[in-house]
């Protein structure tokens, strides 16, 4: 595995691997890898010749209230997981190599960022959009790997893939859990320890309300009505939304019918957990 940090010697190398027809999965990260990370690293071995893992914390994706020196990092603890994990290149450039000037050109999300966390953090996926626009250009993927723990980046990232006509094809890979069903996450550490018991309630009341729908319940808002019951019932969070939208559109629905998505976040003392459900009928 080699790390690199400047654009033109990653350019460099991955051209070769091209020439010679290797394929290139990539998989973009803010670092401080998991589990999830891992298992977007794993899909992405299975199915390239070369894995490019890039580790970058976005200082554009950063609101004002947001605390972007605060945001954990570990480079070293990343690169020993990337090595495990099969990743061939590790991209960790400085601020300063991905924006050596102030830009000139920005990517606005004109659609899916004014709903769910969106709604709370207006310019965030206009500098995830940015910033991917920038690496697809770098690295120059096949294939690129996102997680779908946060649907609504994977819907952003579909919709910039489609619109600048990006020749990558978006994996989106199922949410990693733990065997209680909680969605892995470095947030989970921050759960007391009478909150991590009542959380995995939050993916119980998803599948209920799946359940719902399978039953013949079209209806979203009785849906969420019963996730809603289900979470003040089971946990003492406090629910920050319960939502149902045609998905990757993230456009409301007034009956369930189609490909949705269920999400919700839910706030407990120490620690906001989102989560999410597809449903495809």
């Amino acid at each position: 595995m080699k790390k690199i940090e400047q654009i033109v010697e990653l350019r460099k190398q991955l051209t070769q691997h091209k020439r010679e027809g290797r394929s290139i999965g990539f998989v973009p990260t803010m670092g401080f890898l998991h589990e999830g990370h891992q298992a977007l690293i794993q899909k992405a071995r299975a199915e390239n010749d070369i894995v490019v893992l890039s580790i970058f914390v976005n200082p554009l994706q950063f609101g004002p209230n947001e605390d972007f020196d605060a945001y954990p990092r570990d480079l070293e603890r990343d690169l020993t997981v990337a090595r495990n994990a099969g990743v061939d290149y590790v991209f960790a450039p400085a601020a300063s190599e991905i924006y050596p000037s102030r830009p000139t050109v920005k990517v606005a999300v004109e659609a899916r960022t004014d709903v769910l966390c969106g709604k709370s953090r207006p310019g965030h996926f206009d500098g995830v959009a940015t910033v991917l626009t920038k690496l697809f250009s770098i690295v120059q993927p096949d294939k690129a790997y996102f997680g779908l723990k946060d649907a609504q980046q994977v819907a952003v990232v579909d919709g910039l893939i489609n619109d600048f006509n990006f020749p990558v094809q978006l994996v989106a890979v199922d949410t990693v859990r733990e065997e209680d069903g909680l969605a892995k996450s470095s947030r989970n550490v921050y759960l007391t320890e009478e909150e991590r018991k009542e959380a995995p309630a939050l993916y119980r009341a998803l599948k209920e309300g799946r359940e719902a729908f399978e039953n013949g319940e079209k209806n979203p808002d009785k849906v969420i009505d019963i996730i809603k019951g289900i979470i003040e019932r089971e946990t003492n969070g406090q629910i920050d939304y319960v939502e149902i939208y045609r998905y990757p559109s993230l456009e409301p629905v007034e009956k369930i019918e189609g490909k949705c998505i269920i999400a919700l976040a839910v706030r407990f003392s120490g620690a906001r957990l989102i989560d999410n459900i597809l449903l495809d009928a």
